[in-house]
């Protein structure tokens, strides 16, 4: 700290946003997930955590609302070897299962491939378990970092052994509450529906939803504790003279004391992530998404922690998402 000046030219030192801290000297950790095994369009997003580390170096740190905020410290850890070998072989395996269902296999004859799928997919939030209850254990707030949504789950249950309920805020363009999508029961489309199965999750709130399917608003319509707030409902409000101040107003009074913020980047316009696995039209403007982010701290809310996944590989989604990384942690 003594010779580092925040507002030199950035350097790639290996570490996030070129920050001098390690891991003991920081507050924030990241924790890379390189998981995509059940993605079912676009690829790439097992390898966004290194593409945001990449281009983190060029993001300036002064903060408008927390100018001091990266002195708290953030540090990244090293993407795991074993995660990303065990991505790469299953990934192939879960795209050859879906090319066949999408040419009318029956699902029966391929459950013993799938079963498999589930089988890798349960590992793999048992190691997210794992790692996020040392680093909660260690007095560390923790970010996610993905990777697909299927990536938070194990996050999810080990904050559930840490607070007696809480709720998540989830911006994104999909609902995410399908049960066992093309039979992967953690599907990046399921998360959500495996998140609310968890006693300690009390609400779930989700805003900016703009694809969706009859199971998901099934389910919505029935169960209490989900709030949605419609991507085109909330444009169609705005068109009516509704003002975004008071919408998010009505967003933060669903939400309970503490708070966990799910955040997939597709939750944005399509030009902020243009290669996301599933991008959708519509979505909020970057400064729109972080008004939410804002106004929920303002409120006096708890947030007890936070993902961000389904980043591109490219070089403009990894700037978005170094940029969204930031903002999330200095919030947190």
């Amino acid at each position: 700290m003594e010779n580092y000046n925040p507002s030199d030219v950035g350097v790639k030192n290996g570490r996030i946003y070129g920050l001098p801290f390690n891991f003991d000297d920081s507050e924030i950790v990241v924790l890379p997930v390189p998981w995509e095994v059940t993605t079912s369009f676009g690829s790439g997003t097992s390898k966004a955590p290194n593409k945001i580390l990449d281009q983190s170096s060029q993001l300036d740190l002064f903060h408008f609302d927390f100018p001091d905020a990266w002195k708290k410290g953030i540090f990244m850890l090293n993407s795991s070897k074993e995660i990303l070998e065990l991505n790469k072989t299953y990934k192939a395996k879960a795209q050859e299962i879906i090319a066949l269902l999408e040419k009318g296999k029956p699902k029966a004859e391929l459950q013993a491939d799938i079963d498999a799928i589930n089988e890798v997919s349960n590992k793999l939030n048992k190691w997210v378990f794992e790692q996020t209850t040392t680093l909660l254990n260690q007095g560390k707030k923790v970010i996610l970092l993905g990777g697909d949504h299927s990536t938070p789950l194990g996050y999810l249950n080990a904050l559930s052994l840490k607070h007696e309920s809480f709720g998540i805020l989830q911006i994104d363009a999909h609902a995410d509450l399908r049960k066992a999508y093309e039979g992967f029961n953690h599907s990046h489309a399921s998360i959500m529906y495996n998140a609310i199965k968890i006693k300690e999750v009390t609400k779930l709130v989700q805003v900016g939803i703009r694809d969706i399917c009859d199971e998901e608003m099934d389910l919505i319509n029935s169960n209490d504790g989900i709030v949605t707030f419609f991507d085109k409902k909330l444009a169609q409000e705005r068109f009516e003279g509704k003002t975004f101040k008071a919408q998010i107003e009505e967003i933060i009074s669903h939400l309970p004391q503490k708070i966990y913020i799910s955040f997939d980047i597709d939750g944005l316009k399509p030009n902020l992530c243009p290669n996301t696995g599933t991008p959708v039209p519509g979505g909020f403007e970057y400064n729109e998404a972080i008004e939410i982010i804002r106004q929920v701290k303002l409120s006096g809310r708890e947030i007890i922690g936070c993902d961000l996944v389904e980043v591109g590989n490219d070089d403009w989604d990894a700037n978005v998402g170094a940029r969204l990384l930031y903002e999330l942690a200095c919030y947190f």
